[in-house]
């Protein structure tokens, strides 16, 4: 191969094929056609003696080859970005629309500000919601189908700060932690007493899951204890756990500072759990794609400088 005869927009086109495992996405991303996608990394192909990509049912699979090629792609194209584009950027004037994932306690949270900010200092940027259903959101991240993805991830992340992530294209940054309580109503025949460890697994339990398995990190740490709770019923949202557990004898677990976002925090009351859990971490997540995109930047110090205020300043702790 010679590499001073290598056109090196098919690097571009090999990064955008790696970046979204599927040809129309990249011919989309790029603005081009998926002929004209397709016949790049044939020119690719032909130039570097490698198959690169294998058509699969869902998309394209890289070969070893191009696992091991694209981090320095992506790395030399990201150094020619940076040097190339100047970092002008004018937040009053920019125009683009984010798709974002959260769980609805944390959208009740966060869009307010977020809407506000918006309004006064960026009118051209606007954002739409799309549900998170499963504490994996790399796959939408990797698709396209988000630009950002805000939640509890405590797999994701801990394999991504262990190093097991390989190269992963999906960067991430903490926004805040917090604890989980024990969460009843004003009322309950256990709000006047000391919630002890029998009285606890003695009652009935609803279970925040979006997977609608009826089996949590509080019910791991029973385990270790050799106990065990009833989960009468679990739902996806939390706000839905707000409403039955303030209009039932039910109990539920949930993050200290989501209890407001129920909408019927002034008819519950939360209680020490008799029992250790992990903090309640929560993250943000994006694809490397847009670490450079000064809109996308902006979106993400909002976000950061917004949960500093609201956490640090003890408002929601």
């Amino acid at each position: 191969m010679r590499f001073l005869s290598l056109d090196l927009n098919l690097l571009r086109v090999f990064d955008a094929v790696m970046s979204e495992q599927n040809l129309t996405r990249a011919a989309n991303r790029l603005s081009v056609t998926q002929p004209a996608v397709s016949n790049a990394l044939k020119r690719l192909r032909d130039t570097v003696g490698d198959d690169l990509l294998i058509r699969t049912a869902y998309g394209v699979k890289p070969t070893p080859r191009a696992e091991a090629l694209w981090p320095a792609v992506r790395r030399a194209l990201s150094d020619l970005e940076a040097a190339l584009i100047p970092e002008a950027f004018d937040v009053k004037t920019a125009h683009q629309t984010f798709h974002m994932a959260m769980a609805d306690s944390t959208a009740a949270l966060w869009l307010p500000s977020l809407v506000r900010s918006f309004e006064r200092e960026a009118p051209g940027l606007e954002a739409r919601m799309v549900p998170l259903t499963t504490r994996e959101p790399r796959p939408m991240l990797m698709r396209g189908d988000i630009d950002l993805a805000v939640g509890f991830f405590p797999g994701v992340v801990a394999q991504m700060e262990g190093g097991q992530g390989g190269d992963s294209p999906i960067l991430h940054q903490r926004l805040y932690s917090g604890k989980y309580v024990g969460v009843m109503r004003r009322d309950h025949p256990l709000a006047k007493a000391e919630l002890t460890l029998d009285a606890y697994c003695a009652a009935n339990h609803l279970l925040v899951s979006f997977s609608g398995r009826a089996h949590g990190l509080v019910d791991e740490a029973l385990t270790k204890l050799g106990r065990e709770r009833h989960i009468l019923l679990t739902v996806n949202q939390f706000f839905t756990a707000g409403r039955i557990v303030a209009n039932s004898d039910l109990i539920t677990v949930l993050p200290r500072h989501l209890i407001v976002s129920t909408g019927m925090g002034d008819e519950l009351i939360h209680k020490e759990l008799p029992f250790e859990t992990p903090d309640v971490h929560v993250d943000m997540l994006w694809h490397e794609r847009d670490a450079r995109n000064l809109a996308h930047k902006w979106l993400r110090e909002h976000l950061s400088t917004m949960s500093r205020h609201e956490f640090d300043y003890g408002k929601l702790k």
